[in-house]
């Protein structure tokens, strides 16, 4: 049984983030697809979704929230943050190993065009 059903979270640029996470989770293998304002990307019954938020006020970000997303390979690691920084993301935490982590995963971070922080992990071995 899946632990979550859907994530959303809210943008102010619903176009700016489709090409954020169009490039980011794209090298994942998720690929994007737009229902009214938002844009949901789905595996194995579960979605993470982004658009504007409900009540029609200003999107934020979570201090302290972190959503990660599943990769295969640090190559797929490394893609998912290059895309992200060329598609107006910023940097949290470059492509690495990650000592604190289970089994010292390889990981990387970003921060979305509104601010909320993502991430991708792997547990591949070198």
């Amino acid at each position: 049984m899946p632990l979550f059903t859907h994530i959303v979270i809210g943008t102010n640029d619903p176009a700016k983030a489709a090409g954020f996470y169009d490039a980011a989770l794209g090298a994942l293998g998720l690929e994007g697809e737009q229902r009214g304002p938002l844009r949901f990307y789905r595996r194995d019954g579960n979605a993470f979704v982004v658009g504007p938020p409900r009540d029609g006020e200003p999107a934020t970000f979570a201090n302290g929230g972190t959503i990660s997303f599943f990769a295969e390979t640090k190559a797929q690691v490394d893609a998912f943050h290059a895309g992200g920084c060329a598609n107006g993301g910023t940097c949290e935490g470059p492509p690495g190993r990650r000592p604190t982590a289970p089994n010292n995963a390889y990981g990387a971070y970003l921060r979305d065009p509104d601010g909320n922080k993502i991430c991708s992990f792997t547990f591949e071995p070198d």
